[in-house]
């Protein structure tokens, strides 16, 4: 399972999967967005027992093995923050990959060509690891940069603004010193 999704403010989101006995398992997640771009994350057993548990962290990675068959969960909160929704990624990998059809499925060695496709498999699951390892803090970056450019937009046009209010009360204040000014006589 390999899924990005928004966290709310004063949020947990929990995510069930079965798993059989001594089945290999990794979760690895990031912040991609939202605050300080950090969550809390909870790994639990079948039996409510806590298999991993981190506060705040932006990214992370666990790899187990089940010890039991059952319904493991994984959550992530956002509760300790009252007003930063966030964009979290997330990859649950279960058990290994199923090796590609016809290799293996012999007692013979293999051939060169079932090596080569089977290195080649794995070169592009790489290349897919860090594609996506990319976008996300391409994401990440993008995010940011829209951030700033909002910043500096709010502040030119404050700047702006002020130049034109100040712009104006010069003129007034140039104004009245040359104004001709009436002058009472007493008589």
């Amino acid at each position: 399972v390999e899924l990005t999704f928004e966290l709310p403010d004063n949020a947990k989101e929990c995510f069930h999967e079965d798993i059989e006995m001594g089945v290999s398992t990794q979760l690895e997640f990031q912040v991609v967005t939202g605050g300080h771009y950090d969550v809390d994350v909870t790994v639990e057993g079948p039996g409510r027992d806590v298999l991993y548990r981190e506060i705040k962290q932006q990214y992370g990675q666990f790899q187990f093995i089940t010890k039991v068959q059952g319904t493991y969960q994984v959550c992530f909160s956002n509760e300790f923050s009252t007003f930063s929704h966030k964009l979290v990624y997330m990859d649950l990998q279960v058990g290994e990959e199923k090796p590609l059809p016809g290799v293996g499925e012999h007692q013979t060695a293999m051939t060169q060509m079932e090596s080569s496709s089977l290195k080649v498999h794995e070169n592009l699951n790489t290349v897919l690891d860090y594609q996506t390892h990319h976008r996300l803090q391409e994401s990440k970056g993008r995010k940011r940069a829209e951030e700033l450019n909002e910043t500096v937009l709010y502040w030119a046009v404050g700047e702006s603004i002020a130049i034109v209010g100040i712009a104006l009360a010069q003129v007034l204040i140039l104004k009245n010193f040359f104004g001709d000014k009436h002058t009472l006589r007493a008589g």
